[in-house]
């Protein structure tokens, strides 16, 4: 064998068998790392994205929390006042209440009071006619004992 020929036919050889490749295998193994290549910067740029929303997902909960937290800080100050407002009302309503009763015990004792004043008035005013009769040994009559009476529960 001749070794130029057998070069020259594993060269003509190689040379369509590259020429094979270039034509019908390079192209479909080239577009395959193009759409992978794509792919890939699609990916990335889908996880930058997602990155970023991720990151205004979190600010928007976060402020919105705070403001949650906010509006519940107020509702419970609100509700404090509301229940101090209340207590404050029951307290006055008591307080007027107890005035009031207050009030008509006094008005019940000074009832009593005169009540009991009149009685006693009554009763001095019986004795001390009785005491007269006993010390005059005489009998006043009714219309005399009348004005006594009357002149006795004036001047108590």
């Amino acid at each position: 064998m001749n070794i130029n020929l057998t070069l020259f036919g594993q060269t003509l050889a190689f040379a369509i068998f590259v020429w094979f490749c270039m034509k019908l295998v390079w192209p479909p193994i080239t577009a395959a790392m193009a759409a992978r290549q794509k792919k890939i910067a699609e990916g990335l740029d889908a996880a930058g994205r997602a990155q970023q929303d991720l990151k205004l997902a979190q600010d928007k909960v976060s402020h919105t929390l705070r403001e949650t937290k906010e509006q519940a800080a107020q509702i419970i100050e609100q509700a404090n006042k509301h229940a101090n407002a209340i207590i404050e009302e029951a307290k006055q309503q008591a307080r007027v209440e107890g005035e009031r009763l207050v009030a008509g015990a006094r008005a019940e004792i000074e009832q009593e009071v005169n009540r009991a004043r009149d009685q006693l008035r009554s009763q001095v005013a019986a004795l001390a006619v009785a005491g007269a009769e006993k010390i005059l040994e005489s009998q006043v009559d009714a219309k005399v004992h009348n004005e006594l009476v009357e002149k006795l529960a004036s001047q108590l």
